[in-house]
């Protein structure tokens, strides 16, 4: 970080010469006179004036003396935060937060958390739900955000170029509006759903909706399903606006306040947990096993 002849330099002007800077400095006094004469040729200074009667800091000395000991310490200071910065980024999980991806779900966890991992502390890195964003963030975890809380399965995951940690499975629910008349039941059955508009993702994004939605097209013909593209506030927007249901699970409860959602009968279920890099650090590594751990303590 620093020249270390300032050392020798400090020395020689704190000893007053050449010869007892050497004994504070254990080195010999060839040496020593050495390192201050690379120091100002360096310099290109003359920062002491030889006499019969000893040395005389010249006043670019005196300048370089008042500086020198600021420009160590500062060095060493500068280190110091810099060792502090890295032992605290080591243990900062960012965790990518949407309104579809919220991170409620690891904040209840936290005391639980930090029974196993007392150092973690986590970021909150939000960002907008787009199908780019999605690309982007899940394609290069651990570049910005380290993990994100979600549903999915293992074509998204192939999809996505990411790894998941299971932790439980969430039941598959539909989201009404609140003015809806299903609104005002605490639980639907498959039969509620007769003569509805139930939104649901295109194949392909889950078997496990695949195989949801080749159960009503088989056996509850009386629900019609209309395929979207992608999970954004407009989809639930269409829901409430069009008085149409929609595919949804309980984690997603506070991502539109005019809809609520409901469980039904029919059994269907999506894997829950977190997105991760495909190899993720050590770090990230005891982070995931101290979620697996505080969901599933047996």
């Amino acid at each position: 970080m620093y020249n270390p002849q300032l050392d020798t330099f400090i020395s020689v002007v704190e000893a007053g010469s050449f010869n007892k800077a050497a004994e504070r400095l254990f080195i010999s006094p060839p040496a020593v006179i050495k390192q201050v004469n690379l120091l100002e040729e360096n310099l290109e200074l003359q920062l002491f004036i030889r006499t019969h009667r000893g040395l005389q800091l010249t006043q670019a000395g005196k300048s370089l003396y008042q500086d020198a000991k600021y420009i160590i310490q500062y060095c060493k200071d500068s280190v110091t935060r810099a060792k502090n910065a890295m032992e605290e980024t080591d243990h900062i999980i960012r965790i990518g937060t949407s309104i579809m991806t919220p991170a409620q779900f690891l904040v209840d966890l936290w005391p639980k958390i930090r029974e196993t991992c007392p150092n973690v502390k986590f970021q909150l890195v939000p960002y907008e739900n787009t199908p780019e964003n999605a690309r982007e963030i899940l394609g290069n975890m651990g570049q910005t955000i380290d993990v994100v809380a979600g549903v999915f399965d293992e074509t998204m995951l192939n999809l996505r170029r990411c790894a998941g940690l299971e932790l439980t499975k969430e039941p598959i629910c539909v989201a009404v509006s609140i003015h809806h008349p299903l609104a005002q039941k605490e639980q639907l059955t498959v039969q509620d759903l007769y003569g509805e508009k139930l939104l649901l993702m295109h194949r392909d994004w889950s078997h496990y909706v695949d195989q949801l939605r080749d159960d009503l097209w088989k056996n509850h013909p009386q629900i019609q399903i209309v395929d979207f593209d992608f999970y954004d506030v407009g989809v639930f927007n269409r829901c409430e606006n069009n008085n149409y249901l929609l595919m949804a699970v309980e984690n997603w409860r506070y991502v539109h306040p005019l809809l609520k959602i409901l469980p039904v009968d029919w059994g269907y279920t999506i894997p829950f947990g977190l997105l991760h890099a495909p190899k993720p650090t050590p770090e990230i590594q005891r982070f995931l096993k101290a979620v697996q751990q505080a969901v599933n303590p047996g």
